[in-house]
């Protein structure tokens, strides 16, 4: 989803490094570090600026603090994974007015772990922040989380129960419930299926984890039906 209250940073052209990259991301990328590394309390602004290689003054000028620099953080990777989200879902009701569900399931799950697994080049580090606030009961988090995944929840709660006449609301939020807490899990390459599989699985492969989410989660949802 586009989430439509974002912070608004200021991003001025001296923002650029000499090698072209923007402080501004850089300042996110080392906040997600700390963030994850640290937790919200035990991050530090410091910390943060000299992760980054800037002046701590700048993060205080885009972000003015860090409550806003943690929710700016989550919106970014939040829109980068929710926006796709909403574009293949709104692609396949285009197609088709009637989907397969497989088809629903497949974009609900595959922006979430091809990003996955590309930030897991990077240690995973939002991956790890995701998981910890939206199985939060902080106030700050729940707000995060109803700002900028409750939205695309909705979208898809309303299209499980298009394809599925019969399941009903409640038991279509359970199962878009249950489905996310399997996305969180694969969203972070660990490396223990391969250990519990004798190397036989993969979880650094999208397709093959897909191969076997979406009908898994499909089955527990026609279950319910």
């Amino acid at each position: 989803m586009s989430s439509q209250t974002v912070v608004k940073a200021r991003i001025p052209q001296s923002a650029e490094n000499d090698d072209g990259a923007s402080r501004f991301d850089a300042i996110l990328d080392a906040a997600e570090q700390v963030f994850a590394a640290s937790g919200y309390q035990g991050a530090t602004m410091r910390e943060i600026a000299e992760t980054a290689k800037v002046a701590q003054g700048l993060i205080h000028y885009h972000f003015d603090n860090k409550e806003k620099l943690f929710e700016q953080m989550v919106a970014r990777r939040s829109d980068e994974i929710n926006n796709r989200r909403a574009d293949l879902l709104a692609a396949l009701f285009k197609e088709n007015s009637q989907p397969d569900l497989a088809k629903i399931v497949d974009a609900l799950f595959r922006p979430t772990i091809e990003t996955g697994l590309n930030l897991a080049r990077d240690g995973g580090a939002f991956a790890r922040i995701l998981v910890t606030f939206a199985n939060s009961a902080d106030p700050r988090n729940q707000m995060l989380a109803e700002k900028y995944y409750d939205p695309i929840a909705q979208k898809f709660i309303e299209s499980l129960m298009q394809v599925e006449p019969d399941l009903t609301r409640a038991n279509a939020v359970w199962a878009y419930m249950f489905a996310i807490g399997v996305g969180m899990t694969m969203m972070a390459k660990t490396g223990r299926p391969a250990r519990l599989s004798d190397g036989e699985c993969d979880d650094g492969n999208a397709d093959e984890m897909l191969e076997r989410i979406v009908p898994f989660i499909c089955g527990g949802i026609r279950a319910l039906v």
